[in-house]
C-alpha cells in the first residue's frame, strides 16, 4: 500500500517541481505510472494539482517582486508596469490556459503575479489549462497501451 502511495506522490512532488521555475517534466513519470496500470482519474488528479500548485509558486514569487519596484535597480518604471498590466488584464489573463507549454508557461504564471492578477481567477484558469493537458496526455499514453 505504501508503494502506491509514493507513486501519486512522487507524480505530484514531480508536477510540482515542473511547474516552477526549475527545468523539469512530468510526462515521462506520469507515463511510467500509466504503464504500470495506477488509477488513471488519480493519476490525473496528482499530476494536474501538483502542477497547478507549483504555478501558484511562480505567482506568488511574481506578486512578491512587485516590492522591489521602488528600487533603483528594478528594470521598469511605475508607468510601464500600469501599461503592462492593463495589456496583460485584457489579453493576457486567457493565455493561462497553455500555461503548460513548455519554455514560456513558467514565467507566464510568474508574470501574473508580477500583474497583480487576482489569485482566484489566476487558480481556475491555470488548474484547467493544466489538468487538460494532463487528460491529453494521459489519453494518449493509455492509448498506446492497448
Amino acid at each position: 500500500m505504501l508503494h502506491i502511495i509514493m507513486a501519486y506522490l512522487s507524480l505530484f512532488i514531480t508536477a510540482f517541481l515542473a511547474a516552477t521555475l526549475l527545468p523539469l517534466s512530468s510526462e515521462a513519470l506520469l507515463a511510467t505510472l500509466i504503464y504500470q496500470h495506477y488509477s488513471l482519474p488519480l493519476l490525473w488528479l496528482a499530476a494536474s494539482v501538483g502542477n497547478t500548485l507549483g504555478s501558484c509558486v511562480n505567482w506568488y514569487l511574481g506578486r512578491q517582486c512587485l516590492h522591489l519596484q521602488q528600487k533603483k535597480w528594478f528594470p521598469f518604471s511605475q508607468e510601464q508596469m500600469n501599461r503592462a498590466q492593463m495589456r496583460f488584464q485584457r489579453y493576457g489573463q486567457w493565455s493561462l490556459l497553455v500555461a503548460w507549454l513548455p519554455i514560456i508557461g513558467d514565467p507566464l504564471t510568474f508574470f501574473a503575479g508580477v500583474m497583480r492578477m487576482p489569485f482566484y481567477r489566476f487558480l481556475f484558469l491555470v488548474f484547467c489549462g493544466k489538468g487538460f493537458r494532463y487528460l491529453v496526455v494521459i489519453f494518449i499514453a493509455a492509448g498506446f497501451l492497448e
